[in-house]
């Protein structure tokens, strides 16, 4: 029993580290708007390819991207 529980378990972190999700779901899940996010892919490292008019993003990669305080980066004002 304890080899299925930690099979499993890997396979749910497996599963969730290569879980994509779209720019809206990247904006809700950071509290943020669409041109946020947009800034910091151009300015600040956020790990993304642009895929036609879809951004796909793995949650990975921006759970890392927010430990390492990508967050942090100031936005411009646009006038």
């Amino acid at each position: 029993m304890r080899i299925y529980q930690s099979v499993v378990a890997s396979m749910v972190e497996t599963i969730h580290s290569e879980r994509w999700i779209s720019l809206q779901e990247v904006c809700e899940y950071l509290g943020v708007k669409h041109n946020t996010v947009i800034h910091w892919i151009d300015q600040s490292g956020v790990s993304a390819s642009k895929v036609g008019e879809i951004w796909p993003f793995k949650a990975a990669d921006i759970d890392e991207w927010v430990k390492k305080d990508g967050t942090s980066v100031e936005l411009e004002i646009i006038k």
